[in-house]
């Protein structure tokens, strides 16, 4: 049937090729993966409370108030640090990273240096920060002490260097720590946390998995890991609190620090950066410092699947199918957005078990092909419409004919069927006598008037005109458009073509160019008949062919003197309903093709028969 016709989607293929590659190409692609994926977590991330094993020791904007006495404005003197080290010390926390650099000598003398490097000489389970720098003195990192933490690969370059910030004011002995650069995606948002990084075939490690490790944590064998975020930020108690709670006599705060990770670091505005996140336009580093430890110890980071290109494929391939088999924009539109909205709660959900699904970029190119099919079925859809309208044009009303196709009772592609059809045969009477007279332009010039008029009265009764056979006319009604009334407004038409005839004769003898003895007679049958398009794959033709075409066919053969218009039985039983016509009765005929005589009857309004 048409509906599920197939038709070619080469073009808007390559269309769609072309837009896919110029999303590649321009990265947005990846920025609808980032968009969506970033939105998903964050809210995903709201149902995930940090661990209570990792404690946030924040120089806040009330620590760096309160300890103005004890410490003057910021920098403070390294001793600070070190009592609160040595503070610590009897409460035997796991770890203890710092997120402040100790790369330059204590602007308060070399005394509080001594103090805070001894302190950290005398604890093995301390964490120093490193930087990576851009630029800047190149370090070898073969004399890196093995503190440092630098693994030496198979085959490294003995001459590899790098630019290094070291905690220089420490012993190197206590250089334990790792690297501490953050670094984002494209866009400038933090979604992943590097591990380690190869320099020369050394491999060099960064803070938050040395703490892991050192607590305990397996470490997966990769560089980077995709960070499964928080929706709260991390247990934080104030430094000036804590330093506090040590001088007393019997401290309350540190002992519940026993057995925890703690992470030293700034935490008022004006001391420490904020970073762009899944979960945050401006999130702390050691936020971040703290997600990555936890993750690596839990085991609960995301794993990517990759799934961009084959969703995205998947759900491309499904529009064109919907296309091919001509599905209404409308239902193929319900029918992506549902699975829109399935993959999107699915990609929701699959954070529950540490996957990461990027669905953004298989949405944007399943709803982009979306775009291109519909703009292509609409081209396609007005192209056919035309087409149909044109086709149709030549058998039924022009003025009619395009309301019926934009409503789909008319379609090109419809087989031939069978139906009850009245039909109608007209042709000219004392045509040889017309043509004697005149120049065969003169003929054709009449026959076009005389024919225009009579199709005229033929599509205001709503027939179908079928074909002109010589000086003859064929059409008929209930096809292609249903008609319930077909012989009625057939035998309409039939009068009223002769009242045409009649006033395009009247016309004509008025310009001395009368018409003598030209008259027409048409005969009109009603019954079954197929109905269709028929011909060859170059020409078809919109007819009606069977018995009741034949007989229709004869029964015009008869009229000559009998009666200018003659119909069948069934065409006047057909019309028993309508009081405006009256039928008498003309004899039985023998016709053609028959065995038994036809009933021929002479129809007329009913107001001229009074």
């Amino acid at each position: 049937m048409a509906g599920n016709k197939q038709v070619s989607v080469r073009l808007p293929l390559l269309v769609l090729a072309a837009i896919a590659l110029a999303l590649q190409l321009s990265g947005l692609l990846e920025r609808a993966d980032h968009r969506l994926g970033d939105w998903l977590l964050a809210r995903h991330a709201a149902s995930r409370l940090p661990p209570d094993d990792i404690v946030v020791i924040g120089i806040d904007q009330r620590s760096l108030e309160l300890m103005l006495e004890e410490a003057g404005s910021w920098p403070w003197p390294r001793a600070i640090h070190g009592e609160l080290l040595e503070g610590l010390a009897p409460f035997e926390p796991k770890a203890i990273a710092f997120d402040l650099m100790f790369n330059e000598a204590d602007v308060f003398g070399g005394e509080s240096d001594a103090y805070f490097k001894d302190v950290v000489a005398a604890q093995d389970n301390l964490f120093m920060p490193s930087a990576l720098m851009d630029s800047g003195n190149l370090a070898p990192l073969s004399r890196l002490p093995p503190s440092f933490g630098a693994v030496r690969g198979p085959g490294a370059d003995p001459d590899a260097a790098a630019t290094l910030l070291v905690p220089l004011v420490l012993d190197e002995t206590s250089w334990r720590g790792g690297l501490i650069n953050f670094e984002a995606d494209d866009d400038g948002t933090g979604r992943h946390y590097r591990l380690w990084k190869e320099i020369g075939g050394w491999r060099l490690g960064w803070m938050a998995p040395n703490v892991a490790a050192f607590t305990g944590a397996t470490l997966p064998d990769q560089e980077t890991l995709r960070l499964h975020w928080f929706g709260q930020a991390p247990k934080t108690i104030s430094f000036v609190d804590l330093f506090h709670d040590l001088g007393q006599r019997e401290p309350r705060i540190a002992p519940t620090l026993r057995g925890k990770i703690l992470l030293i670091a700034p935490t008022a505005p004006s001391l420490f950066d904020l970073r762009p996140t899944p979960v945050a336009t401006g999130t702390p580093g050691v936020h971040i410092l703290t997600t990555a430890i936890a993750n690596l110890r839990a085991g609960d980071w995301l794993r990517d699947l990759p799934s961009r290109w084959p969703l995205a494929l998947l759900l491309s391939a499904a529009v064109v199918v919907a296309f091919r088999r001509r599905a209404s924009p409308v239902r193929t539109g319900l029918g992506l957005g549902l699975a829109s909205a399935l993959l999107v709660l699915a990609a929701w959900a699959l954070f529950r078990a540490n996957l990461y699904a990027p669905v953004g970029a298989a949405l944007l190119l399943g709803w982009v092909a979306f775009a291109v099919f519909t703009v292509e079925g609409q081209r396609r859809e007005r192209r056919e419409r035309e087409a149909t309208v044109g086709l149709f044009g030549r058998f039924l009303d022009p003025r009619v004919v395009k309301g019926l196709v934009e409503s789909g009772e008319l379609d090109r592609e419809r087989r031939p069927e069978a139906r009850e059809i009245t039909i109608l045969f007209s042709d000219i009477r004392g045509f040889t006598t017309l043509s004697e007279t005149r120049s065969p332009e003169q003929v054709v010039d009449l026959l076009n008037r005389y024919f225009t008029r009579q199709v005229e009265v033929i599509y205001r009764h709503g027939g179908t005109l079928d074909k002109f056979i010589g000086d003859a006319v064929m059409a008929f009604w209930n096809a292609p458009t249903e008609s319930p009334d077909h012989a009625r407004r057939a035998v309409n038409a039939a009068l009223d073509m002769l009242e045409a005839l009649d006033e395009f004769k009247r016309e004509l003898a008025g310009r001395d160019e009368g018409l003598g003895d030209f008259d027409i007679g048409i005969g009109l049958h009603t019954g079954p008949a197929v109905v269709g398009f028929l011909g060859s794959d170059s020409r078809m033709e919109y007819t009606a062919i069977g018995d009741t075409v034949n007989l229709g066919s004869r029964i015009e053969g008869t009229t000559k003197g009998v009666a200018r218009v003659l119909v069948s039985n069934s065409t006047r039983d057909a019309c028993a309903g309508s009081a405006e016509l009256r039928f008498t009765h003309r004899g039985q005929f023998k016709v053609k093709g028959r065995e038994q005589p036809v009933d021929l009857y002479e129809p007329e309004r009913a107001d001229d028969a009074s």
